[in-house]
């Protein structure tokens, strides 16, 4: 394959994985405490083409320094964009908004088996019953909220109103009067980047082999949950800039279009030259 045809193909590739990318945070324009994702391109391996041995008959005919051949563009990294998202009025009394770029709500997800705690931005909650005199705050798919004990939150199934204390304290009334403190499960990001993306806006910690869950994520407890701001009856949306997207998508398709002429451009050129009579 020629080096035109190499380069070529080499970033067509990368440039569909950015395409990719870009659809993804397009589609989840108004996904609740979504978090868009932004890549980059690097140059990819370079080729060193040094001259040949000379003779006393031949002459020097490149640079001393030879000549340098590059290989495409790849993706340098997809990078996780945790710029806070617009906050908007729902006055539900389960809707609640982080107005911390750094701060999760813990969920406990259940995959083949498996229990696993995992992290979300999306809070829109629920009370589903769990028996006959009880219910349990879930999220919209039904995965238990975690309190700060790590266990899920159970109230009386009798819950007249929930409000919101500092710290992240549900403080639920009940119809006879009685009042119960929950609070919620908090996590703090220290290494973003590190999460992986799961369906309905949730992140899990990579496995053990690959970073320590605890240079992840740690959970707030004790004093530090002052630090906790949360905004009740309120969701964050998602930081997608539709405009910055699409801007970004066309710019992405051009290219695209210049390469795939360059691999066209090439052929061509291999066919004249095949078709050359001496």
């Amino acid at each position: 394959m020629s080096r035109i045809m190499l380069n070529a193909t080499n970033t067509m590739n990368q440039l569909q994985k950015q395409l990719d990318t870009i659809g993804h945070n397009i589609a989840n324009v108004d996904t609740v405490g979504f978090k868009n994702r932004q890549s980059t391109f690097q140059e990819l391996l370079v080729h060193q083409s040094n001259n040949q041995s000379l003779n006393q008959y031949e002459s020097v005919r490149n640079t001393p320094l030879g000549i340098r051949m590059a290989s495409g563009a790849g993706l340098a990294q997809t990078k996780l964009n945790l710029t806070q998202g617009a906050l908007k009025s729902t006055e539900r009394m389960l809707d609640f908004a982080l107005a911390k770029e750094d701060q999760f709500f813990t969920v406990q997800v259940t995959e083949n088996g498996q229990t696993s705690t995992q992290f979300t931005r999306n809070g829109v909650f629920y009370l589903s019953p769990i028996n006959n005199n009880e219910v349990m705050l879930v999220t919209a798919e039904g995965h238990p909220v975690l309190g700060s004990n790590e266990q899920p939150i159970i109230l009386p199934e009798n819950v007249k109103e929930i409000n919101l204390q500092p710290g992240g304290v549900l403080l639920a009334e009940l119809n006879n009067g009685q009042a119960i403190a929950q609070e919620l499960g908090m996590a703090q990001v220290i290494r973003p980047q590190m999460l992986e993306a799961r369906p309905g806006s949730l992140f899990a910690l990579p496995p053990a082999e690959i970073a320590n869950p605890q240079d992840v994520v740690g959970f707030i407890q004790g004093a530090a949950r002052d630090d906790i701001n949360i905004r009740q009856g309120m969701l964050e949306q998602s930081n997608v800039d539709l405009a910055s997207e699409m801007t970004e998508m066309t710019l992405m398709q051009r290219s695209y279009q210049f390469n795939a002429r360059s691999v066209q451009f090439a052929d061509q050129m291999m066919g004249l030259v095949n078709g050359l009579k001496s």
